[in-house]
């Protein structure tokens, strides 16, 4: 048999605990010198899980408070939207619209984290949670990926908790685990393929050469997954360094659906689908522009300001479009339908005319206006 199908049950507690009963032989020395040297990155790979389960649960219960403020996770998501990859967008879109099926979706993740985090760190069923943890990474990396103002921190740390989880699969947790000490007590487990598969206390029941295979797989995967992403949301891999298709450090409000009413007023659609989610866009300034380039009708920043949460009509029950002190204001992922009363007089602008709001930062957005039905 293969050198690493060489440990039986009938040596696995001498393996384990590198019992003196007779000397290791090289296999199982070699073994447990590999647990050894991933004890760190299977302790800290499930320290980092655990810790966000945690803090949900115990240290900062507020996250899972749907009904208490703005430390709810359903903001967080949303402002991971914008730039989620996948189709993960729509996904989000849908959950925020449907309360119980987020609200379901927020504890059962955060219960697999703090679940694997906790496997990993004992090394109880070290594979089994490692293969979890790395499905986290993927779907993290798929959706927060994009963001980050000074660097992508959220890829940075999805890319290497998925290459340490694919590490951890392989590897396994040979040396002070759980695990050890589950097949220390039941040897014969030593013979279960699925103990094999899902702990870490063995090598995996494959020969030398499909446990390359798998390895350069599982490589291929991790290395083609990391390198294309970060190559998508900034470069610098075949193409010159870019900010991304979503921007992480400026605002950028889309408008559409813009319609002038029978009153005169102006409906708008408003969605912030770019820039920081650490501070919020604020609009302080709206006009209607002619196609003459001419000033129809203006906001300015008091006028925006004193618009009524009946002016908004936010998509979601999170993040939203609102008056404030300097405008309106809105946190990244906010969308919402807009209500501009009419200023000076009610009457149909000319064909050709844009709706166009002004950020505080400068920055213009505009929309054709149509007319309501």
């Amino acid at each position: 048999m293969e050198a690493n199908m060489s440990i039986t049950h009938a040596s696995a507690q001498r393996a384990v605990f590198g019992a003196t009963a007779r000397p290791l032989t090289e296999a199982e020395r070699n073994w447990r010198i590999g647990g050894l040297a991933l004890l760190a990155t299977r302790v800290i790979q499930g320290f980092i899980y655990w810790g966000g389960g945690s803090r949900r649960f115990i240290y900062a219960p507020s996250k899972l408070d749907a009904w208490g403020g703005h430390n709810w996770m359903a903001n967080k998501f949303q402002t991971a939207m914008p730039g989620a990859l996948f189709g993960f967008e729509h996904v989000i879109s849908f959950l925020l619209q449907h309360f119980w099926l987020l609200y379901t979706g927020v504890i059962v993740f955060s219960a697999a984290e703090l679940i694997a985090g906790a496997a990993l760190m004992a090394g109880f069923m070290t594979r089994a949670s490692a293969l979890v943890s790395m499905g986290f990474s993927v779907i993290l990396m798929a959706m927060f990926g994009w963001q980050g103002a000074t660097c992508i921190d959220e890829w940075t740390m999805a890319a290497c908790n998925l290459a340490m989880g694919t590490t951890l699969l392989l590897g396994g947790s040979s040396a002070f685990s759980l695990d050890n000490v589950l097949l220390a007590r039941r040897p014969r487990l030593a013979d279960s393929a699925w103990f094999r598969w899902a702990s870490g206390a063995l090598p995996l029941p494959l020969a030398d050469i499909p446990f390359r295979n798998l390895t350069l797989a599982l490589f291929g995967f991790v290395l083609i997954y990391n390198v294309s992403t970060y190559s998508y949301f900034r470069g610098s891999v075949v193409t010159p360094f870019h900010s991304g298709p979503v921007s992480p450090t400026k605002h950028h409000v889309t408008l559409s659906n813009a319609v002038v009413l029978a009153d005169g007023g102006i409906r708008v659609h408003a969605y912030l689908d770019a820039g920081t989610p650490e501070a919020p866009v604020h609009i302080v300034d709206a006009a209607v522009i002619g196609p003459d380039k001419v000033i129809a009708e203006h906001w300015d920043a008091k006028a925006l300001s004193a618009l009524t949460k009946q002016n908004f009509d936010n998509d979601y029950a999170y993040n939203k479009f609102g008056p404030g002190p300097y405008g309106i204001r809105a946190p990244m992922g906010a969308k919402a339908t807009i209500t501009l009363p009419w200023v000076t007089q009610a009457h149909t602008p000319a064909n050709g005319s844009v709706i166009r709001f002004t950020d505080v930062d400068g920055r213009i957005f505009t929309a054709p206006l149509g007319v309501s039905k």
